[in-house]
């Protein structure tokens, strides 16, 4: 019986492209607004990955403040979003090697898709504008579902956009949120060591981790002879 490819599910931001910069834009816009210094890129990017809410609460609390629960999903989640919207495509880019896997794997019959905490109306028109959508077969963002990553139900989902098999599915990410999404859902994980975490990407007990997106596709492949070999019967 022919193998078909399983499903691959990646993660966004800090996975396939590099965010930070204009996430950055975005927040220290909104924190001069407020009267804080901006903060560094490097410190911007260990706060990306849950979502806009969770990185404006890190962005100010490193600064000093804590907004109440309130203003953070009210008036300053819409004010970053406004400034984000007017720079989002400033300087994001793909990560090296990324469109070229991309390619290889749609080419091998790897049906894929989007699991992020990026909201929905956010990340499908990065992906229209960087010319990525047709590698996928939809988006599930932060807001898709009551739930985000790390709660499996947006993984699941994702996969569920393929038309695939969860039996089959890798997911690819670069934070702790990935990972335990993964291990919620039942399927495995790559992490890339390039992305947004502050935990070292060789901790975050992934199943591989990769330096640059060539090394992908080995990997999946090495991870499925795995899957296969330990769901064989011994005789």
């Amino acid at each position: 019986m022919k193998n078909v490819p399983g499903p691959v599910i990646f993660d966004l931001d800090g996975t396939l492209l590099d965010t930070a910069p204009d996430l950055a834009t975005a927040l220290n816009n909104l924190l001069l607004e407020e009267g804080f210094e901006p903060l560094t890129l490097s410190a911007v990017r260990s706060m990306v990955g849950q979502g806009a809410v969770q990185m404006i609460k890190k962005g100010f609390t490193e600064s000093g403040k804590s907004p109440s629960e309130e203003e953070l999903h009210g008036k300053l989640r819409k004010r970053f979003l406004s400034h984000y919207e007017n720079c989002y495509l400033n300087e994001t880019r793909p990560f090296p090697s990324v469109v070229t896997t991309l390619e290889k794997l749609k080419e091998a019959g790897h049906p894929m898709s989007i699991c992020t905490n990026k909201s929905y109306e956010m990340s499908v028109p990065i992906l229209d504008g960087l010319n990525l959508a047709n590698y996928f077969h939809g988006v599930i963002g932060g807001n898709s579902l009551p739930t985000a990553k790390p709660d499996a139900a947006p993984l699941e989902a994702a996969i569920g956009l393929t038309n695939g098999l969860a039996s089959s599915a890798t997911m690819v990410g670069d934070s702790i949120t990935d990972v335990e999404a993964a291990r919620a859902a039942g399927i495995p994980v790559i992490a890339v060591s390039f992305g947004y975490t502050d935990i070292p990407p060789i901790d975050l007990g992934a199943d591989a981790v990769i330096d640059n997106f060539s090394e992908l596709i080995p990997e999946i492949k090495r991870l499925s002879l795995d899957r296969k070999e330990t769901s064989e019967p011994n005789f």
